[in-house]
Order: structure tokens, then C-alpha cells, then sequence
């Protein structure tokens, strides 16, 4: 595949060049195995529908066309489950789980992921994605199987993480 050269110009980054070396939604790392796309997320709702809405011109126009989005503030009525499971930036940042290349966090890597980009931080962030597992194992362990109702919050906060939640 030949390498095409993305730019980056929004709030939170200028002047940012990556290049997509692997086809989209393709070649992903072992183990590294999504249940839902950014388009499937975006879709959804999830982050109350404010995140990345500066740099919808970065990915493909599908993925927004039936999105849900919120250009002024984080509603949480926009989200599949309707409830605010996001922490703040700052919370993230203070953590040291945000990569210098993504300003936004962990769903604009699986963006770029997705898209073709390829890392350093790519087995750090995979890492961290495996790492949700455990909140799997809680709605297994206290909720009836298609009870969307019990655990919300983790509910939500799985589909943040591109896990399918509705499923379980």
C-alpha cells in the first residue's frame, strides 16, 4: 500500500502530518479485535456527543453523516445509554495516558488506528483497550444478559472503548 499523507489542522493540533501505512479497518495487532468502528461509535453516541467535532474534516464524511453530535457541549442524552461516563482532559492528562500525537485521547488513536495510521504508542494504547475487560466481567457478574438497564455507566464506557455492550 502506498502511504498517503494526512494533515491535521483544528483546535487542538497545527500543522500535525501522520501518514496511513495499512488499509482502513485492516492489518490491526494481534489481539487487537474492536467490536464497533468510529462510524458504528459516532453513530451510537458516545462522549456526549462533543468529541472531535472541530476535525470531522480529518476522517471520512461517512462517519458523521449519521452521528451523533453536539458542537457546544457534552450531552450526555446524545449517548447510547444516555448518561456521562467520560472523565475530563485534564483527568487523562494527569494519568499520563495521553500520547503527544493525540491531544484527545485514546478514541482519536483508534481513529487514526483505524484509518491506517501506525504508532509508537500503538501497543501502549492496545494495552489499554484490553485493559476494559474487567468492566466486561462486572455487567457479566451482576446483570441479566440483554438488561441494558443495569450498569449503564459501564455500559457507556465500553462502547467508548469500541466494545459492544449492547450484547451482553
Amino acid at each position: 500500500m502506498r502511504k498517503k499523507r494526512v494533515k491535521v489542522n483544528d483546535l487542538m493540533q497545527k500543522d500535525y502530518t501522520y501518514f496511513l501505512t495499512e488499509p482502513m479497518g485492516r492489518n490491526f495487532s494481534s489481539g487487537f479485535k474492536p467490536e464497533l468502528t468510529p462510524k458504528e461509535m459516532f453513530e451510537l453516541g458516545v462522549f456526549g456527543g462533543k468529541y472531535m467535532t472541530d476535525c470531522t474534516k480529518e476522517f471520512p464524511e461517512d462517519w458523521f453523516k449519521n452521528a451523533k453530535l453536539c458542537h457546544e457541549y457534552h450531552n450526555p442524552e446524545l449517548n447510547y445509554f444516555g448518561i456521562n461516563a467520560s472523565k475530563p482532559l485534564s483527568y487523562w492528562k494527569k494519568k499520563g495516558w495521553i500520547y503527544h500525537e493525540d491531544p484527545r485521547g485514546w478514541f482519536q488513536w483508534y481513529c487514526r488506528y483505524y484509518m491506517g495510521r501506525r504508532c509508537p504508542d500503538d501497543e501502549y494504547q492496545i494495552k489499554r483497550w484490553k485493559a476494559m475487560i474487567r468492566h466486561i466481567s462486572q455487567i457479566k457478574k451482576h446483570c441479566q444478559k440483554g438488561d441494558l438497564n443495569c450498569r449503564r455507566k459501564q455500559r457507556q464506557a465500553l462502547l467508548h472503548w469500541a466494545y459492544d455492550s449492547r450484547i451482553l
